[in-house]
């Protein structure tokens, strides 16, 4: 069997370390990628400490030029990236009206421009090996909104109509390109959002149909499937994993 290469951003924490565990699991080699050097090299720590093979590297994905840095140091490593999953996000929730165009700038930057810039970098080696699977991290504030993240559901709205677009694009070249978007998830980013409000988890978790925010691995468990052989016949998909928050 083929040994599988993936590149997954914001890799060193939360969800991303989630999903690039899950993956190294099923026996593919992990590029860790991520702005936080501690948190990649402890992420590639976790994967090894289980008999994994993992990378980190360095990756400021509103940068196009460290995103092209960070794929030439993976392709040095591995040969070759078979899997891109862009998951590296974050948000600030405040009502739109309060918002600054500083945050929108940076919510735009790392939500919808990170992930052109690493399919703009990465698709080019997919083509040329004939073989990717991409898997974007949206969300479900994308398909129904959120109050207080006017400008992240926006971001995450291109994301997902980037997704169906590149999807018939690079379909010719047998490439698949899928999302996932979460509801609400136990995460540092949600933990750190929570403080703006109190109570709003409880308050989520009475609305969540199985009672509960999505934990980490719920969302690798999704994208895990996209990058399969079992999705083979997949693209273009948006899934939503909220536990039936959302039922579109």
């Amino acid at each position: 069997m083929v040994k599988r290469t993936a590149f997954v951003t914001g890799a060193g924490s939360g969800i991303g370390r989630e999903i690039a565990k899950l993956l190294a699991s099923r026996g593919m080699a992990l590029i860790v990628a991520d702005i936080n050097k501690e948190g990649a090299a402890e992420t590639v720590s976790q994967i090894k400490g289980n008999d994994g093979e993992a990378v980190a590297v360095h990756c400021d994905v509103t940068s196009l030029e460290s995103v092209k840095k960070a794929v030439q140091e993976s392709v040095e490593a591995f040969g070759k990236i078979d899997v891109l999953v862009n998951n590296a996000g974050w948000d600030k929730v405040e009502p739109f009206l309060k918002s600054e165009p500083d945050t929108w700038k940076k919510i735009i930057d790392i939500n919808l421009m990170g992930q052109i810039h690493t399919c703009k970098e990465i698709l080019p080696l997919m083509i040329e090996i004939g073989y990717g699977k991409v898997v974007n991290i949206a969300s479900d504030a994308a398909r129904v909104g959120s109050s207080g993240e006017a400008v992240y559901s926006a971001a995450k709205g291109g994301v997902v109509a980037l997704t169906k677009t590149l999807a018939r694009e690079m379909a010719r070249h047998k490439i698949n390109i899928n999302c996932v978007a979460p509801g609400p998830s136990d995460t540092p980013l949600f933990q750190e959002i929570g403080s703006y409000n109190e109570g709003l988890a409880g308050a989520l978790e009475k609305a969540i149909p199985f009672r509960r925010l999505a934990q980490p691995q719920d969302i690798a468990g999704a994208v895990a499937y996209f990058v399969s052989d079992d999705a083979g016949y997949v693209t273009g998909q948006t899934l939503s994993v909220s536990g039936g928050l959302t039922m579109l």
